[in-house]
């Protein structure tokens, strides 16, 4: 590839990246790319094709790595099809966690609702709409047990995530949900996807140290602080990630 073709963009590389053992320093790099790439609209659509010229390698070797970044918990791919069935498009998204991080990569002294003086200045105005329909579809999957699995979960995950919500005593029914408020049944989307999103990730060993009492206090730790900054400079952004890596940090923190 020409030098004129190449992208300008900056690329980020995360330390759970970049001292991540399971991949290979070629798969590292790659993921520095796709965050280049996303940073214009929120995902990398660029083919095989691209990448393969890009580094000089087949298209089958970008799709094993990227399969591998997606297996780690990395990344997300997603498949846009015409009225035909057919292929138009593949979009990589950059997880949602590694994604808030490379959005904050130059903001400095982040804190977090469990700890004092916290700070969350993203506009809320730029939120993203994609992991609230994300949310709503894995929800959907899992109470109401649609076919479609919009997470690609296998077999033997979706069985050990259901074990882990009946261990926490989230694995309700749509009957019971008939007597929960709408706030309640927005704040168990929340919880259940977070846990998703944690189950499937890279720090899954944290999973073991969840407690269904922690979920909901942190939840509404982070709601009363979104209130908190509604007439602030300080807004907060996206709910969901901000609960998400709240989350993260509290279980960390107690590692």
């Amino acid at each position: 590839m020409n030098e004129q073709n190449k992208p300008a963009y900056y690329a980020i590389i995360p330390s759970e990246v970049r001292y991540c053992e399971e991949l290979k320093f070629a798969e590292r790099l790659l993921y520095g790319e796709i965050t280049a790439l996303a940073g214009k609209e929120g995902y990398c659509f660029a083919t095989n094709r691209y990448f393969g010229e890009l580094y000089h390698v087949i298209p089958g070797t970008i799709s094993r790595w990227i399969n591998h970044l997606e297996n780690l918990g990395f990344v997300k791919t997603e498949v846009i099809r015409n009225d035909k069935n057919q292929v138009t498009e593949r979009r990589i998204y950059i997880n949602e966690y590694n994604r808030e991080f490379i959005q904050n990569t130059y903001k400095q002294n982040e804190q977090y609702p469990y700890e004092q003086n916290c700070i969350y200045p993203i506009s809320r105005k730029a939120k993203d709409n994609n992991i609230n329909i994300r949310i709503d579809r894995f929800f959907k999957f899992i109470i109401k047990k649609e076919k479609q699995n919009p997470e690609k979960l296998t077999e033997n995950e979706q069985n050990q995530f259901y074990s882990l919500l009946e261990k926490l005593e989230l694995n309700y029914t749509e009957e019971l949900l008939k007597l929960f408020t709408k706030e309640n049944i927005e704040k168990l989307k929340i919880i259940i996807y977070a846990l998703k999103e944690l189950f499937t990730s890279n720090k899954k060993q944290l999973v073991t140290k969840v407690k269904r009492e922690e979920l909901i206090f942190l939840y509404d730790t982070c709601k009363d602080k979104q209130l908190e900054y509604e007439n602030t400079s300080k807004e907060i952004n996206n709910f969901f990630e901000y609960y998400y890596i709240s989350l993260i940090r509290k279980l960390e923190k107690a590692t």
